[in-house]
């Protein structure tokens, strides 16, 4: 089948943009039926909007909650740092870095 570009109007900003011969048999390839709605600004912008901005994040198509990060110094080297879980002060907690060579010696 051959393929011509395209010209279509963004849902979002209302620019014409090209939908390229090249990106039309990607869709094919990838079994994609409907054409693009948005320009590839807005696409990307939209994409942005739901991985990082938000509560959570998409990875791999699956929705994960963002982990709440609590605010630590390391035992090693005395950085602030973040971690994932809240130091209750019984244990060292460690920096990723010092972490990472703890972990290596153990």
């Amino acid at each position: 089948m051959s393929y011509q570009d395209k010209s279509i109007q963004c849902t979002d900003c209302s620019a014409t943009f090209t939908f390229s011969t090249g990106e039309q048999e990607f869709y094919k390839a990838r079994g994609y039926t409907n054409e693009p709605k948005r320009c590839p600004t807005c696409r990307q912008a939209r994409k942005s909007e739901r991985n990082g901005n938000g509560n959570g994040s998409y990875i791999n198509n699956n929705y994960t909650a963002r982990r709440q990060m609590f605010a630590a110094t390391c035992a090693e080297c005395g950085k602030d740092t973040e971690v994932p879980f809240e130091p209750r002060g019984d244990k060292p907690v460690y920096c990723s870095d010092c972490y990472r060579k703890v972990r290596l010696t153990s």
